[in-house]
Order: structure tokens, then sequence, then C-alpha cells
């Protein structure tokens, strides 16, 4: 009789081995529940006159820093907003190197640039261009032209071609 084929009822059999490399660290707080979620809070930044920036703050929330840097107590994360023409294209290029060289002020984290038609329809070449070059280095989100924002009027809800931009602030339909 083989005595090394028995089988104990009642007790697992020992699995494989599995080896860790390094110490593993057990989580000190368990992780948030969906419900305890909250949505990040940005400092909306122009780089132009008339970017919008107002405008998207009353709509996304976040902290409204008009054309200047985020203070001490305003939210470190930054969102550069700039129109769709061609200085604010070529302004957000600016603030996008300010950033890439170490200008900006300390602490702050450029998130991304949102970007505002300044008219309805379709970008002219040269501009989509410019567009193009901004997306090859950060993310980029687009708002489409409103004609009720023109008039001052924020009561509806923000267009579905910024649901993405929605999303990334926590505002989401």
């Amino acid at each position: 009789m083989r005595t090394d084929m028995r089988v104990q009822q009642g007790r697992p059999q020992p699995g494989p081995e599995i080896w860790i490399r390094g110490p593993v660290a057990l989580p000190e707080e368990p992780p948030p529940s969906p419900g305890a979620f909250r949505p990040r809070r940005f400092s909306w930044v122009g780089v132009c006159g008339g970017a919008g920036v107002s405008t998207l703050t009353s709509l996304y929330g976040g902290h409204d820093c008009g054309r200047g840097w985020p203070g001490p107590a305003d939210p470190p994360s930054v969102l550069l907003v700039a129109r769709t023409h061609a200085a604010g294209l070529t302004a957000a290029l600016n603030a996008l190197a300010v950033f890439r060289r170490g200008e900006a002020p300390h602490g702050l984290d450029l998130d991304a640039v949102v970007l505002v038609a300044d008219a309805p329809g379709r970008l002219p070449r040269p501009l989509a261009e410019r567009v193009k070059v901004i997306e090859s280095v950060i993310d980029v989100y687009r708002v489409p032209w409103v004609p009720a924002w023109r008039l001052g009027d924020l009561s509806g809800p923000p267009p579905r071609e910024a649901d993405a931009l929605a999303r990334l602030t926590g505002r989401a339909r």
C-alpha cells in the first residue's frame, strides 16, 4: 500500500508556493467607498482676455483665478483656459512653455488646457494646426460655441461636446 497518496478529508491541501519579491505592505486605510468620492478642485487660469474663466467656474466649479496664478490657499491643480482664436492659442502655447521651463509658481500642477470656441463652426486650418500642437503636449478639452452663454444665460446644462470636461471636474450630468 502506498502511503504518499493519502488525502485527509476536512483539511485543505497546500497549493503551489508563491514567492513575492520584497516586502508586502498592507494598506493602512481601506479605499474610499464610491459615495465618498469628492471631485478634484481646480484653479481656472485664463491665458488671454475673455477666455471664459468666469463662465467655466460658474458651470463646473473650482476657483476663478482670472488671468493670475493660483495663490497658496487656492487649488494647485491648474486648468489653463484659452479662446480658439490666434491670440488665444498663442497665449496657450506660451503658458505651456512657462510650465515646461519650470517658471510657473512652485507647487502648481498643470492638468489640462481648456479651449473655448471663439465663434460657431469649424476652426480654420491654421488654427486647427495650432490646436494639434497643443494636443501633442497636454490633454485638451474643447468647449463649443454656446449662443446662450454669450447672452449671459448659464441656466441650461453644459453642451454634450464638453462631457469629458464635466467628468474631469466632477460635474457630469
